[in-house]
């Protein structure tokens, strides 16, 4: 697939993970440059780096992160030098692991605002100082929200995160409306992903049980890779989805279908 001929996209959070999936993605379906950010991970953002000049487009780096103003501004004019953003992917985010939503102690009001100055507050950010170089795309311009099914079905790593996907979604909506016809706005919302999130946060042992109860559990019985995710979300990001804006896309293995709420979708 050649979708992304001479695109030029920006994707936020992509040292590891679903970023770097759309990253490298994005350059194997012929985008001229993918500007990847990452805030600490430099080593594997320039690995990262390295994936996508071997599928043949141009990338820097830009450090920075996303919930300060000043640096999205920055990470924009980084993106400058290529003159325009035909794709902006807001991958980046953070959690609070309190699984137990029943705890309400095991979260705290800090808790709450560092989640939302990422998950929410930064991807506003990151539209805003992007929205020039978007109005220089020759063709209506897409950003891509990274948002969960936490945010629909009010699951997740911690009631403050399934918060702060909610207003993610809502945001979309809101976005999608305002900045059309130039821009559109869509959001992914996968289920969960196979990554170091949870081995970092549980360790292998519980990140073993967590990955078989996800495929006893899903209708596809599976667990999703990144890569499985990924092509979502480019599809979200391309001129193939030219006609759709304001949607929420659920990739998560038919694992939303086990929730009340959502039984009659």
């Amino acid at each position: 697939m050649r979708d992304f001929d001479d695109m030029v996209v920006l994707v936020t959070g992509s040292a590891t993970g679903l970023g770097a999936a759309l990253a490298v993605g994005a350059a194997q379906r012929g985008a001229k440059a993918v500007v990847l950010n990452c805030t600490k991970s430099l080593r594997e953002a320039e690995e990262t780096a390295d994936r996508v000049r071997s599928a043949g487009a141009a990338t820097i780096i830009a450090q920075g992160d996303v919930g300060d103003d000043q640096a999205c501004r920055d990470i924009a004019a980084k993106a400058a030098v290529y003159g325009r953003i035909d794709a902006l992917a807001n991958n980046a985010g953070v959690t609070k692991h309190a699984p137990h939503h029943s705890q309400l102690d095991a979260l705290s009001d800090e808790d709450f605002l560092r989640l939302y100055r990422t998950n929410v507050v930064g991807p506003f950010q990151m539209v805003r100082a992007c929205q020039a170089l978007m109005h220089a795309a020759p063709k209506p311009a897409s950003v891509l929200m990274v948002s969960s099914i936490a945010g629909v079905t009010g699951i997740g790593s911690s009631v403050a995160y399934a918060a702060t996907k909610g207003a993610l979604n809502t945001m979309t909506l809101s976005l999608a409306r305002a900045l059309a016809p130039k821009i559109r706005v869509n959001a992914l919302c996968p289920g969960f992903i196979d990554t170091r999130w949870f081995t970092d946060a549980y360790g292998e042992e519980t990140t073993d049980r967590i990955r078989a109860n996800v495929e006893a559990t899903t209708p596809l019985k599976a667990a999703s890779k990144p890569e499985d995710i990924a092509d979502a979300g480019l599809f979200l990001l391309s001129p193939m989805s030219r006609h759709v804006t304001g949607e929420m896309l659920m990739v998560d293995a038919g694992l939303h279908l086990g929730f009340a709420p959502l039984a009659a979708r």
